[in-house]
C-alpha cells in the first residue's frame, strides 16, 4: 500500500465481519465518490463467497489475515464482534492497513489505547466508526451549542433501548462471552452525547439489571459535572421512543428520534421554536466514510472530529460505568 495516498484516485476498501452492519455500510459506501469495495473476509470461506457474490465483490477470503495481506486493500472496515475489535484492528494495522473500526472501539480503554499505539507505530489512519459524530443533525446541533445559543449547558437526557430478550440466549446481545449487554451495544450512544457536549464527568453513578445469562440488560447512568448533569439509559428489556434533549440556561435542543441517527432537531429559545431539517445521505454511514477518505487523502492519521483521544476517553467513561454497575466479562482478567 502506498504511503502517500494523495495521488491515488480511489480508496480501496476491505471488510471483515460480514453481518448486518456490514450490509448497511456497503450500501452507503457505494454512495461515496472515490471509494471502492475490493475484498471481503469471514471466518468461513463459503459465507465470504456468498456475501461477495451478493454484493458483486470479486475477492473473498475465508480468514482475515488473507485480506490483510492483499496489496490491493488500502483500508479495512472492522465489523466483527465487540470483543474482537482490538485484536482484529491491530492485526490489520500491523499489515500497514488503515482501519475504520466499528463502535465500541473495544471493550475497555486499555484496548483502545493499544489500538491507538498500533496506529502510531504503523503510521496508519485509525478511527472508531462512531457514525453519530458525523450525523448532520448532531453536527449542526453542536455548532449551535458552541455558538452559545443555549447559554450555559446544565442538563442532558438521552436513552437508547430496543427489546431484545426474545433473541437466542447465545446471540451476540445476550452472551457475556461475546461482550454482550446493552451498555456496549447501545449505551455508548448516550454516553457519547454527554461526552460530546460536556466532556468527561467529574463523577459517575450507574446501576444495572442482569439477565439469567449474566448479560447486563438495563443500565441507568447519572454523570455529574461541576455545574451540569446528564441522565442516560440503555436497555434490552424494553422499547423507548429514543429521544434526546440538551438543555441550557437560555434554551433547549430536542433531537428527533431515533436521535443517534436523527434527520433533524428542534431549537427552543425564549418560547419560540425552530426546526432544523438535516437529513442524512443514505443510512448515515456515508458521512463518516467521507471523513475517513478526506483524512487519508490529506495524509492525516486521525480525525479532528473524532480523534484517538476521544475514543480512549469515551471508553474510560464506559470503564467507570461498568465498574460502578458491576458489568464484567468472563474473558477479562
Amino acid at each position: 500500500m502506498r504511503n502517500d495516498m494523495k495521488e491515488q484516485k480511489k480508496l480501496r476498501w476491505g471488510i471483515v465481519g460480514l453481518g448486518k452492519i456490514a450490509r448497511l455500510f456497503i450500501a452507503d459506501l457505494h454512495l461515496v465518490q472515490n471509494a471502492e469495495l475490493v475484498a471481503v473476509a469471514a471466518t468461513n470461506l463459503e459465507r465470504a463467497q456468498s456475501f461477495a457474490e451478493e454484493f458483486g465483490v470479486s475477492k473473498y477470503y475465508g480468514n482475515y489475515e488473507q485480506l490483510f495481506k492483499d496489496e490491493e486493500v488500502d483500508i479495512v472496515y472492522v465489523a466483527t464482534l465487540h470483543h474482537t475489535h482490538a485484536t482484529v484492528s491491530i492485526a490489520a494495522m500491523d499489515h500497514k492497513k488503515h482501519v475504520l473500526c466499528e463502535k465500541p472501539v473495544g471493550v475497555s480503554s486499555e484496548e483502545a489505547r493499544k489500538m491507538v499505539a498500533s496506529a502510531k507505530k504503523n503510521d496508519v489512519f485509525f478511527m472508531e466508526a462512531f457514525w453519530s459524530r458525523f450525523n448532520p443533525a448532531i453536527v449542526a446541533a453542536k455548532v449551535l451549542i458552541d455558538q452559545n445559543r443555549l447559554g450555559h449547558i446544565r442538563y442532558i437526557n438521552a436513552e437508547f433501548s430496543f427489546y431484545k430478550l426474545d433473541e437466542e440466549e447465545q446471540s451476540r446481545s445476550l452472551n457475556v462471552n461475546l461482550a454482550g449487554g446493552s451498555l456496549l451495544d447501545m449505551g455508548v450512544y448516550p454516553v457519547f452525547l454527554a461526552y460530546l457536549i460536556l466532556g468527561k464527568p467529574a463523577r459517575v453513578m450507574a446501576t444495572s439489571n442482569f439477565y439469567h445469562t449474566k448479560a447486563e440488560i438495563q443500565t441507568s447512568m447519572i454523570f455529574d459535572y461541576d455545574d451540569a448533569q446528564a441522565v442516560l439509559y440503555s436497555g434490552f428489556s424494553n422499547n423507548t421512543d429514543m429521544k434526546a434533549k440538551i438543555c441550557g440556561e437560555a434554551g433547549e435542543i430536542f433531537i428527533d428520534p431515533i436521535w443517534h441517527e436523527s434527520q433533524g432537531f428542534m431549537l427552543r429559545v425564549d418560547g419560540s421554536e425552530e426546526h432544523f431539517q438535516k437529513p442524512t445521505t443514505g443510512k448515515g454511514f456515508f458521512h463518516e466514510i467521507v471523513e475517513v477518505q478526506n483524512c487519508i487523502f490529506e495524509g492525516r492519521r486521525e480525525s479532528q472530529l473524532w480523534s484517538h483521544e476521544n475514543s480512549v476517553e469515551l471508553m474510560e467513561i464506559v470503564d467507570e460505568v461498568r465498574h460502578k454497575a458491576g458489568i464484567k466479562f468472563p474473558f477479562e482478567a
